[in-house]
């Protein structure tokens, strides 16, 4: 027969795993991915160094097998993979991650190319470094909380008791349950200075404070280019971000050498070198003919870059590399940490080094008032010894005589157990004059300490005064200066694709199917071969950098770029492939220039106006409306040069007229004004524009007539006129040109 159940509790299991994954949450928050603005350690950190300051690995001795430090750690403290708690020790050991590294190891412990490149545990030695005797020295001394460890057989400090702010100095990255941290490494010596001057003024601002700290110090030479702005964000906020560059100088003896110096931090210079040859192959980078890696014990960063010629524009061509490489790159910063509350939160600057002097000077008291009970048990056991030595016969009398002789002493001279107790335990030896001397001596100097040491906990002042003192030899025992220095940089623009081409002369040809290429250099395209059915169409003269602009038969602009057509060598893609254009529309003309080039668009119905080529650029594949007509009419253009000054028009009755250019009016689109009266049919068959000095070419079928400039000016009248006609066999004009 079953026994009922009577502790049987009824939970949803909504709730269950709720409760299940907060506490989960919570653990991984507070026992495994933050530190403590105590001491600036994670767990697995903190564990580390305190296992090996039990093994004795000092800055002094000699180091130990990595795997005897890791199999102490997980075996007493961290009940964790040895994997990952063998990578936090390494972590702490490699001076390109670390500006103080923790601990000092021997063999291979990764480089900056690849940090996890390290070598198995069981292959290195390592001991802890100088800077973290910081982090033990005052262990032992009453300045910190114990717990029990993970079974309860040994006790472990909660806290280390750091005598420097560890949490800014070597910062940290780390990835909780909802929350993440990201705290850079920072200057030990800038970040003294902040402290002791926030000691002696609290109310220090955060701008005054950025005066001591101004940025991150990373373990790197690279440039900090952040501006003050930004990085007074960051500190006052908590949260932000801030970019480094490399640095780099050119070679003294071959001047189309660049070198590489100095990275990001943990930027990989493989990975650099990577993605600069990548834009070589890709042709983004026309200015370097090679790259090599030269880098070595002696110099940890020399990436050296061979430019084309030493005339070429290095400036512009590194400020394309920040652009497109980790040369350049933007570091997150989210200072969250468990403060003194013992709650995760984001701080301020101001905020975490307030935090940390509570814990120091808190640290200080509990050192001091450790050392003072010390110091009051050796002064009581002083003074019963003294007593003894001051009867020494008697003493002596009732220790041989006497069956309790410690009782006898205790109520014969008033002495405590402790006291009777170290009289008993007199040596001979320690009988004699000279003994007696040495304890007046070390009692008189007890009592000095003594009275310093209630000196500073009565008085607050003298207290801050201990924290400065110590804070300052610490900074002159271990500080060092800025290794990343703080530049202001004009920001990195990548440059565009026109600009990374070579400007060589092109001809863009476009057939009646609508088929394109580009041929090297200004040619006669209408002897070039076409497909079967196809036939010349238009064509313009430009540069490899250009931009094309393309008009169709609908009065809508599309651009593409020169330099990404296909080559004439074959017969083209047809633009279909490359844009968009509305069904059943035909490409009509193309142009090439500058923005500022002028062009006049009109109907063959006998509207138009003037436009620049930059109103024609669209990113769009479908292109952008600029001109208005009817499906009845064409499309008429026509590049305007920089000495024209008039306009003509002919109609296909062969009516021309000819007027002042700047009549016509300058839009970005639209339909434009009335070029020439036109009536029943007729249409405009051709225009074109010239200047004061040249004669007009008209030519139809296989005539040609030459206006010089005194024909031209019986032709001439207002816009909108109606003109005069041509000589006989001139009423069907094919077209116009100036000579």
């Amino acid at each position: 027969m079953t026994q009922p159940i009577h502790d049987l509790q009824t939970r949803s299991v909504a709730e269950f795993t709720e409760q299940a994954y907060l506490n989960y949450a919570m653990y991984v928050i507070m026992d495994r991915a933050l530190p403590h603005v105590a001491d600036g350690l994670k767990p697995v950190q903190r564990r580390i160094v305190y296992a090996m300051s039990e093994l004795g690995l000092k800055n002094t001795a000699k180091p130990k097998k990595s795997a005897r430090t890791i199999g102490d750690v997980i075996g007493k403290y961290h009940p964790h993979g040895d994997s990952a708690c063998y990578e936090a020790m390494v972590l702490m050991s490699q001076p390109f991650s670390y500006r103080y590294p923790l601990i000092d190891g021997q063999g291979n412990f990764g480089s900056p190319d690849d940090p996890k490149s390290f070598a198995a545990m069981r292959y290195t030695e390592a001991k802890l470094s100088d800077y973290a005797n910081t982090l033990l020295a005052e262990l032992g001394q009453g300045t910190t909380d114990w717990q029990d460890n993970f079974d309860g057989t040994l006790s472990e400090p909660v806290t280390l008791p750091a005598r420097l702010p560890n949490i800014l100095l070597n910062g940290t990255t780390g990835i909780a349950v909802g929350m993440a941290t990201d705290i850079p490494p920072h200057n030990l010596t800038e970040v003294v200075k902040g402290c002791i001057a926030l000691l002696k003024n609290p109310e220090l601002s955060d701008k005054q404070l950025l005066k001591y700290i101004p940025a991150p110090d990373l373990p790197t030479t690279a440039e900090i280019i952040s501006s003050p702005d930004d990085l007074l964000q960051i500190y006052t906020t908590g949260r932000g971000s801030y970019k480094m560059r490399a640095t780099y100088h050119i070679d003294e003896k071959e001047k189309n050498l660049v070198i590489i110096d100095a990275l990001p931090y943990q930027v990989s210079g493989k990975k650099v070198i990577e993605q600069i040859a990548s834009l070589m192959t890709g042709k983004k980078l026309p200015w370097v003919t090679d790259i090599h890696d030269e880098s070595d014990h002696q110099n940890p960063c020399r990436i050296v870059l061979e430019l084309r010629s030493n005339r070429v524009d290095t400036d512009m061509v590194m400020g394309h590399l920040f652009a497109t490489t980790d040369l350049e790159t933007s570091f997150r910063v989210n200072l969250n940490m468990i403060g003194t509350n013992g709650k995760p939160h984001v701080k301020p600057l101001k905020t975490i080094l307030t935090e940390w002097l509570s814990v120091r000077r808190e640290t200080v008291i509990r050192r001091l008032n450790y050392r003072l009970s010390k110091i009051n048990d050796r002064l009581h056991i002083i003074a019963g010894l003294l007593i003894a030595y001051l009867h020494i016969d008697e003493v002596i009398r009732i220790i041989r005589e006497e069956d309790n002789p410690k009782a006898v002493l205790m109520a014969n001279y008033g002495l405590s157990d402790i006291q009777a107790n170290a009289i008993l335990d007199i040596r001979l030896r320690q009988l004699a004059k000279l003994e007696e001397i040495e304890l007046n001596a070390e009692r008189d100097e007890l009592e000095k300490q003594k009275a310093m040491i209630e000196n500073y906990l009565n008085n607050p002042d003298a207290l801050t005064g201990l924290l400065v003192d110590e804070l300052t030899a610490d900074m002159k025992a271990h500080g060092d200066k800025r290794k990343s220095p703080i530049v202001a940089r004009s920001q990195a623009v990548a440059l565009t694709d026109s600009d990374l081409t070579p400007s060589e002369p092109v001809t863009v040809i476009i057939s009646k199917a609508g088929f394109i290429r580009s041929a090297k250099g200004h040619i006669d395209p209408t002897n070039m071969g076409y497909r079967s059915g196809d036939a010349y169409l238009t064509h313009t003269h430009g540069k490899s950098s250009d931009k094309v602009y393309l008009m169709d038969s609908t009065g809508r602009s599309y651009r593409l770029d020169a330099h990404a057509l296909p080559s004439a060598r074959g017969q083209g893609e047809p633009l279909t492939s490359l844009l968009k254009p509305p069904s059943g529309t035909s490409f009509v003309t193309a142009f090439t220039g500058n923005d500022t080039d002028k062009i006049i668009l009109a109907s063959t119905h006998g509207y138009g106006f003037v436009n620049t080529l930059s109103e024609l650029d669209t990113a769009q594949k479908a292109g952008k409306a600029i001109i208005n007509f009817d499906d009845k009419a064409e499309l008429l253009s026509h590049k305007i040069s920089d000495n024209n000054t008039l306009f003509a028009v002919v109609n296909s009755s062969g009516f021309l007229l000819i007027y002042k250019l700047d009549e016509l009016p300058m839009l970005k689109k639209g339909k434009g004004n009335k070029l020439m009266d036109l009536t029943n049919d007729e249409t405009i068959v051709a225009m074109t524009t010239f200047g004061d000095s040249d004669n007009l070419i008209i030519t139809s079928g296989k005539r040609t007539i030459t206006l010089k400039p005194n024909d031209i000016a019986n032709f001439k009248g207002s816009r909108g006129r109606r003109g005069r006609q041509l000589p006989k066999g001139f009423q069907k004009v094919d077209f116009i040109t100036t000579a």
